[in-house]
């Protein structure tokens, strides 16, 4: 394949040596980022489809929601800068701004955030929908369960050619979230579920249902809360990932939202995708004391060795997450709120974190702590659960996911989603009655 245009970027030119025939594919340019060739027409005039396993060089839509420069660490939702909104903005604002394109005005605001508020509670016939569930059950595997069935008992939202419906789905599925993701953890612990309470916000309202009781008064911790609404806004939106793309393409057949959603909670139940907060975790229990973090250490840059340091660099992003450094200082934030330092896995992590920043070998490969890193951490020091941490990355991402099905929806160059493959199966043969195989 050659540029026709000296590098102008206007088209290649992709020359077929079994015919000899020359095929001109036109170039896409976005706003930002890297030039898209368009490859649409290529089964048609040259009867070849592309290969590219995971789709990592495939653009799969077009989108103005979030983008992500890996090489130089950006991460801009609807061109506004992560650190940005973590920092000055909240959950609700920056859920405003993903839905709607831009940042609300002070009346936008506390319509959309009451809102949001007055769909929290759930029909109250689910409650009797997690007894079904046994009480050892993943929260993963509840979220899976019950976000499907919400179609069952909100079946007027379900009509994705209808705006309005689409956009009472949306405000259900964001609204709703936190509520049965709380349920999920009251019923593994076999403690009551906890009604929303309109009076908190989004995030305190969260912590509230998790960790409230009816024996007494349960009080948000203001730094606690303020962590969360930033891990919400941190894992809001990432792009195509497995989980958003899963959401596309379950909503390209027309699937109900309540549907597409659960899809992708399935997906990002995945240990590469999802779990990755909680795989560091399991990595400081396995570590076991700050006594052992060398022999970890070394571990670690042995290459014939199989374990790998866990919360350390990102796929996407080659230099650094920036996630990771307003993540950082919250995590610290609530360190120093609770005094649990002297807990023995959360002083594991501190000293790894002294070591990455300080090793020659971790800043020559760029190993530094990502988001995941300090999410684990925030959620252990907080007191939540490791099986739950996946339903956490749920709860933020819903948001997104439903950003990502709206544009889907209204793109009026939208089709089915339909991969296409390289068969290496057997050519056809001819079938052999039983009675004639050996």
């Amino acid at each position: 394949m050659s540029n026709d245009n000296n590098g102008s970027g206007t088209g290649f030119t992709l020359n077929d040596n079994r015919s000899g025939k020359s095929y001109d594919l036109p170039v896409m340019q976005g706003s930002t980022g890297p030039d898209v060739i368009d490859v649409r027409t290529l089964y048609a005039e040259t009867d070849c489809f592309t290969y590219d396993p995971g789709f990592t060089s495939t653009g799969s839509c077009q989108s103005k929601i979030t983008y992500i420069d890996g090489d130089n660490g950006v991460l801009l939702y609807r061109g506004y800068p992560i650190d940005a909104l973590a920092e000055q903005s909240d959950h609700m604002e920056t859920s405003y701004l993903l839905l709607y394109g831009e940042l609300p005005t002070k009346e936008q605001k506390q319509k959309f955030e009451h809102d949001i508020t007055y769909h929290t509670m759930l029909h109250e016939q689910i409650n009797y929908f997690y007894r079904g569930f046994r009480r050892d059950a993943h929260p993963m595997a509840v979220m899976c369960g019950v976000v499907g069935a919400l179609s069952a008992f909100y079946h007027d939202s379900t009509d994705i050619t209808d705006p309005k419906h689409r956009i009472v789905a949306s405000y259900r599925l964001i609204a709703k979230m936190p509520t049965i993701a709380a349920m999920a953890y009251k019923f593994h612990v076999g403690q009551p579920f906890m009604y929303p309470r309109n009076d908190l916000r989004y995030a305190e309202n969260f912590l509230y249902m998790m960790f409230g009781t009816p024996c007494e008064t349960y009080r948000v911790d203001p730094i606690v809360a303020r962590a969360m609404d930033r891990i919400l806004i941190l894992h809001a939106d990432h792009e195509q990932n497995a989980s958003t793309s899963t959401v596309r393409l379950a909503g390209s057949s027309g699937a109900n939202p309540f549907a597409c959603i659960s899809a992708g909670i399935a997906s990002l139940w995945g240990p590469a995708h999802g779990g990755a907060n909680e795989a560091v975790l399991n990595m400081l229990e396995e570590i076991g004391t700050p006594e052992r973090i060398p022999e970890f250490i070394e571990k670690a840059k042995d290459k014939s060795d199989p374990f790998r340091l866990m919360g350390f660099g990102h796929r996407v992003y080659k230099n650094f997450d920036p996630r990771a450094q307003v993540m950082r200082r919250t995590c610290h934030e609530v360190l120093d709120s609770l005094g649990v330092r002297d807990e023995p896995l959360l002083e594991i992590a501190m000293e790894l974190e002294r070591i990455a920043l300080e090793d020659d070998y971790f800043i020559e490969k760029k190993l530094y702590p990502n988001v995941d890193f300090y999410s684990g951490i925030i959620f252990r020091a907080i007191g939540i659960p490791t099986s739950m941490f996946t339903v956490l990355f749920a709860v933020a991402r819903t948001v997104g996911w439903v950003a990502q099905w709206n544009e889907m929806i209204e793109d009026p160059s939208q089709k089915i989603g339909r991969p296409r493959q390289l068969y290496t199966g057997d050519t056809l043969r001819d079938f052999v009655p039983l009675h004639k195989r050996k």
